[in-house]
């Protein structure tokens, strides 16, 4: 019989979506900035990439950790408004600094606020519905995502354009330049987002779990993981190569239109902000129905078939991009990849709430993200820099830098998928009492 969801429960989802966007757009926007921002700076490359990717991913992967065990024990709502305002502030900060040690200080920052979203959000998401609604849920949440980067490339394009034509300006006798003045701009509307959802959102536990005396360690989560290795190894591993395409084509996206056909910043952030959230929301929200249908259908491995269909689906338009003769036919092939590229979103976070006991699904998806933000957005970002400047020793050919990590990562994203397939369909199946001691004993799987 399946439960009902009340209209609470898609209020917090719809809530902690809009504090994804806010996210994004706070993370995304620096990749429209990357012209200005290595003029003022007068970095490279390989540098940008450090600053967009692995600066963010420090502490998004660090803080992740500590801050899911804090979400099995307090309320999650509260600990959401504070990572909102932590990293809202960290962003108005990126609009102060003057060097590239600051703005790189600045972005840790800002990745050690966001850090805390994810993790509490999908333990909520977890708790508020059933296994057969869970990927519908998980996709509007996802959606913030690609509606965030979006806004970020449609707003970012039209504050930088209007800020850049008047000129730097002064603010307290201190001057600022158009890609400082666009992060003070962005950064500043979380604090109230922050507020709402420390009063209006309600923590669905009927009882404080740090009261619990059988909360499980550290230790045990470990334990459990490893005892499931044959589902959350492949898992793990092969959807941290499916965020290695995404963020690729979220970081670099802008620089390669500019570079390769000349779009201005407005131009590119217009023809990606409508890719990003057309195409990109589009994946988003056709992985959640694919993956209910096939569970509906008793398919019990969908999760692992979901996110193979969209690796699979992203390797031929990325692998087209830098074969692009015009504009229009780089930003149709980037449609196509956005779309396929979001697809494993919904599927990832759908294995963590099914697979994982309640009591563990925070620090679980802590550290998957952990490992995503890594490996995925920090070394996918970092990479893409250092064969513009290492290898092809030009900016121009960042289609082909961004076609070699990102196409190659969906391949093999696909391929180590598969081994998850066969594990996870037995977990499914067994019955409920042994998933029960399961969750309690630690039984281990056998591939």
């Amino acid at each position: 019989m399946t439960r009902a969801v009340s209209n609470r429960s898609w209020y917090t989802v719809i809530l902690c979506m809009i504090a994804y966007i806010f996210s994004f757009i706070d993370r995304q926007i620096m990749a429209l900035l990357i012209g200005p921002i290595q003029a003022d700076l007068g970095i490279s490359d390989t540098q940008f990439g450090l600053l967009h990717g692995f600066a963010f991913a420090i502490f998004y992967a660090g803080m992740g950790i500590p801050i899911a065990s804090l979400s099995d024990r307090l309320s999650r709502p509260w600990i959401i408004s504070v990572g909102v305002a932590f990293w809202s502030i960290a962003t108005f900060v990126c609009g102060i600094a003057g060097t590239f040690v600051q703005l790189f200080l600045a972005r840790i920052c800002v990745g050690a606020g966001e850090a805390v979203l994810s993790p509490a959000t999908y333990s909520l998401i977890g708790d508020l519905f059933p296994k057969e609604k869970l990927g519908r849920a998980v996709a509007v949440y996802s959606l913030g995502s690609f509606l965030g980067a979006g806004i970020a490339f449609l707003l970012g394009g039209w504050v930088i354009g209007a800020v850049s034509a008047s000129g730097p300006r002064q603010w307290m006798g201190v001057t600022f330049a158009a890609w400082q003045l666009t992060f003070l701009i962005v950064g500043a509307p979380g604090i109230l987002l922050a507020a709402i959802i420390c009063l209006t959102v309600a923590e669905p536990r009927s009882a404080p779990s740090g009261d619990a005396p059988s909360q499980p360690s550290f230790g045990a989560v470990f334990a459990y993981l490893g005892h499931h290795r044959a589902i959350f190894a492949p898992h793990m591993i092969g959807y941290t190569l499916a965020a290695m395409s995404l963020f690729s084509l979220l970081s670099w996206s802008p620089a390669y239109l500019m570079r390769s056909f000349g779009l201005s910043v407005g131009q590119s952030g217009v023809y990606l902000g409508l890719v990003a959230i057309l195409a990109g929301g589009g994946g988003v929200i056709a992985s959640g129905w694919v993956m209910d249908a096939l569970t509906r259908a008793g398919r019990d491995d969908a999760p692992f078939r979901t996110g193979i269909i969209g690796a699979v689906g992203a390797v031929l338009p990325l692998g087209l991009l830098p074969l692009a003769p015009t504009p229009g036919w780089a930003v149709t092939a980037l449609a196509a990849a956005f779309f396929f590229a979001s697809f494993p979103m919904p599927p990832s976070t759908a294995v963590m709430q099914i697979a994982a006991p309640p009591a563990m699904r925070s620090r679980v998806s802590a550290l998957f993200l952990a490992m995503n933000a890594l490996i995925g957005m920090g070394a996918s970002s970092a990479l893409i820099g250092m064969l513009n400047d290492k290898l092809f020793g030009d900016p121009r050919a960042t289609g082909a830098s961004l076609a070699i990590v990102a196409a190659g990562a969906a391949m093999l994203a696909a391929l180590v998928l598969s081994l998850g397939m066969r594990p996870f369909r037995r977990f499914v199946q067994a019955p409920a009492a042994q998933l029960s001691s399961a969750c309690i004993g630690h039984r281990p799987l056998n591939a």
